[in-house]
C-alpha cells in the first residue's frame, strides 16, 4: 500500500491537538533514522488541500519540549511531500502591547536551547544552512492576513526567544530578554524552523500569547493552569486561523525552497551511503542521477573550503 502524501503539515502545541473539518482522513505511523514522531500523523483533505496534523507533544502532552523528536518529525513530513509547515505554538509575551489572547506572526528567532539535536547532517555530510530570516515571509504574511480575516488580534514580527525549559524564566531572565528587545518567550520553535529550513520546507509560526512570562509587575506570573485556560479560550481562533491560511496557500519562491543549494559542501562521493539514505528525502534533488543506483558522482553545488 503506498504512503499517503500531504501538502502541507499543522504541527500543534500546547491546547492544539485536533483539527475537525478533515475530510478523507488516514492515520500514519511512519518509522525514520531517528526513531518514531512525537505520534501518529493525521492525514485528510481541508480546503481543498491533503494536510498532515501532528501535535507536537503526543496526543495527551506527553512530551517535554527537550523530549520532542524534531528531526523525525521533520523528516516524516519530508518524506510525504509536505512542502508548508504551519506552527502553531503558545509563546509568554515580553512586551505590554502584546496581551494574552493575541496571536503573533514572528519574524526573528534568538536561541537559548541547550543539547538540542538542530541538523540532519553530520556523519560524513556537512551543510551550512543560510538563516538569516529564519521564518518564511511568504507563509507568515499569509498567516497573518489570515488572522486578520479570522476576527484575531495579530501582530506581524517580533522576536521568538526560544529557552530550554521545562521550568519558566527567572524574573531575571525576564527583564533581560526584555533588554535585548526580543517579543516572546517559548520552548518549540527550535530546533523546528532549523531542521524545516534544512528540509527545504516553508515554516512559519502562528504563536498565541497566553500570558506576560513573570516581568510584568501588574499580571499573574506563568504558570501551565494560566497557559492552558488562556489557550481553551482561543484555540477556535487559532483553528479558524489555519483553515483560512490552507485555503490561501500558494506556491513560494523564497530561499527557504532552495536552502541546501549553496548549503551542501562535502562531495557527494566522499560521503558514506548509509548517510545519503538516512538523509535521502531531504537531498535527493541535489544527488547525481547515479548516485540514485549508489555509485560515485560529483561534489554538489556551494562547496566552499
Amino acid at each position: 500500500m503506498a504512503t499517503p502524501t500531504a501538502d502541507v503539515a499543522v504541527i500543534g502545541g500546547s491546547g492544539f491537538y485536533e483539527m475537525e473539518g478533515l475530510t478523507e482522513v488516514e492515520e500514519v505511523r511512519l518509522d525514520t533514522p531517528f526513531g518514531p514522531p512525537s505520534d501518529a500523523l493525521v492525514i485528510g483533505t481541508l480546503a481543498g488541500r491533503r494536510v498532515a496534523f501532528l501535535p507536537r507533544h503526543g496526543t495527551g502532552h506527553r512530551l517535554l519540549p527537550t523530549e520532542i523528536p524534531v528531526r523525525a518529525n521533520v523528516w516524516a513530513l519530508k518524506a510525504l511531500g509536505v512542502h508548508h509547515i504551519i506552527s502553531v505554538s503558545a509563546v509568554g509575551s515580553l512586551r505590554e502591547e502584546l496581551a494574552p489572547t493575541h496571536f503573533v506572526v514572528p519574524d526573528q528567532i534568538i536561541d537559548r536551547t541547550r543539547g538540542r539535536a538542530a541538523t540532519f547532517f553530520g556523519e560524513g555530510l556537512v551543510a551550512h544552512i543560510p538563516f538569516a530570516d529564519p521564518f518564511c515571509p511568504h507563509l507568515s504574511q499569509l498567516l497573518a492576513e489570515a488572522g486578520g480575516a479570522a476576527g484575531a488580534t495579530v501582530h506581524r514580527g517580533g522576536t521568538y526567544v526560544v529557552m530550554e525549559g521545562p521550568a519558566f524564566s527567572t524574573r531575571a531572565e525576564s527583564h533581560l530578554y526584555r533588554s535585548w528587545g526580543a517579543s516572546l518567550i517559548g520552548m518549540t520553535a527550535l530546533p523546528e524552523a532549523k531542521l524545516a529550513r534544512e528540509a527545504e520546507i516553508c515554516y512559519a509560526q502562528l504563536a498565541a500569547v497566553t500570558d506576560y512570562d513573570v516581568w510584568h509587575e501588574s499580571q499573574e506570573d506563568v504558570t501551565a493552569d494560566l497557559i492552558l485556560a488562556t489557550l481553551r479560550a482561543n484555540v477556535e481562533t487559532a483553528k479558524r486561523i489555519v483553515r483560512l491560511a490552507v485555503a490561501g496557500l500558494a506556491p513560494c519562491g523564497d530561499a527557504c525552497t532552495n536552502a541546501l543549494a549553496t548549503a551542501l559542501v562535502t562531495p557527494f562521493h566522499l560521503v558514506p551511503e548509509a548517510t545519503k539514505q538516512r538523509l535521502r528525502p531531504i537531498i535527493a534533488r541535489y544527488l547525481p542521477e547515479e548516485q540514485a543506483s549508489g555509485a560515485a558522482g560529483a561534489p554538489p553545488g556551494g562547496e566552499r573550503g
